[in-house]
């Protein structure tokens, strides 16, 4: 690599001085796919996309990357959970955030196991064409949801589906998300306005992808994808959301067979989002402190009786919406339209409705 790529400029963990204390960000691969029932048990890859990852350019100088190489396959499936679960908590502990290239989509549980044990309350946000709620006497790609919402005590205070697609869901189960409260966002939805999801986005601690949330022939390593799905562009949108979230310290992106790789575009790919996520990183800003009155614009809007406080962001251009129990919530610009035109924004109901 020349010394303008990545490849030159990330750290390896099994450098002679990795310099951990100076590393923002911490990429992490673990193969296990033994969750995929039916398919082969461990796969590479992570490796593949660091290969396209280590090519791109570095534009991000003040951050610095670590790559702490791959978690090695345990015995059983729980083993090499519970490895990369021990993983990301030395990794969260220590401030960084958490870059995680997969095998089975329910390595999400190592993620929120983190969180977990630190008894922190926290919002999810899930990428995927399919709602995994099938119940199942061991813990797969299809069914871990079920585990993660079930587990008592539970410390997800909000859930958020984006991209599903409508034929592949049981709509009893989009009907008992939406019962809970949830954010559910079909296919659709999310392609006719992309940064209606950002505010969901914005304020989440865990993010995770199935690469099958991306159509078949953007992701082709994706046998069991769909025709229809977010594009290419479309997904790097979402992950540099993720990486400007003030609050995402645990990215993971899974899904991925490189047997099934035509061309290594799947790879190339998920390198673009890992890219675009340290590009979001990069871009980070904390907008937690609305009374200082040089940083927002404050516009007051009598909604239904209730005075409600939005505030744009003259940093990022973000826009943000008081609840009644004064905090702020993300929200777009076309709720704030909707607000001045006496129409309750359907975000903003449903924060008052979950606090109900």
């Amino acid at each position: 690599y020349n010394n303008q790529q990545l490849g030159f400029q990330i750290t390896n963990i099994h450098d002679e001085d990795p310099k951990f204390e100076e590393a923002h960000i911490c990429l992490v691969g673990c193969g296990e796919n033994r969750g995929n029932i039916g398919e082969i048990s461990y796969v590479h890859s992570a490796d593949l996309v660091r290969d396209e990852l280590y090519q791109s350019y570095y534009w991000h100088k003040s951050l610095n990357i670590l790559d702490f190489g791959n978690v090695i396959q345990g015995k059983n499936a729980e083993d090499s959970r519970v490895a990369l679960q021990e993983v990301l908590s030395f990794i969260e502990n220590e401030g960084k955030i958490a870059v995680i290239i997969g095998g089975s989509h329910d390595l999400t549980l190592s993620q929120y196991q983190v969180f977990k044990k630190k008894e922190q309350v926290i919002d999810i946000c899930i990428a995927d064409m399919l709602i995994d709620l099938a119940e199942s006497e061991q813990i797969a790609s299809n069914s871990y949801l079920y585990d993660l919402l079930t587990q008592t005590p539970n410390y997800i205070k909000n859930l958020s589906l984006i991209g599903f697609q409508s034929y592949y869901a049981n709509p009893k189960m989009v009907d008992t998300l939406s019962k809970l409260h949830f954010d559910c966002y079909r296919l659709g939805r999310v392609r006719d306005d992309i940064n209606d999801v950002e505010p969901i986005i914005r304020k989440v601690n865990l993010m995770s992808i199935d690469i099958n949330v991306v159509k078949h022939s953007d992701a082709p390593a994706n046998i069991s994808g769909s025709p229809n799905g977010l594009h290419g562009d479309e997904i790097c949108y979402l992950t540099k959301f993720a990486g400007m979230s003030g609050k995402c310290n645990s990215f993971g992106i899974y899904g991925y067979n490189p047997d099934y790789d035509n061309q290594l575009l799947t790879a190339k790919l998920i390198a673009n989002m890992i890219w675009y996520f340290i590009d979001g990183v990069y871009l980070r800003q904390t907008e937690n402190d609305f009374s200082v009155a040089d940083k927002f614009n404050i516009y007051h809007v009598n909604l239904d009786g209730h005075l409600v406080q939005f505030s744009k962001s003259l940093v990022t251009n973000r826009w943000w919406m008081e609840l009644p129990n004064k905090q702020m919530l993300p929200c777009t610009y076309n709720d704030y339209l909707l607000a001045s035109n006496n129409q309750i924004p359907e975000r903003w109901l449903r924060e008052v409705e979950k606090s109900i």
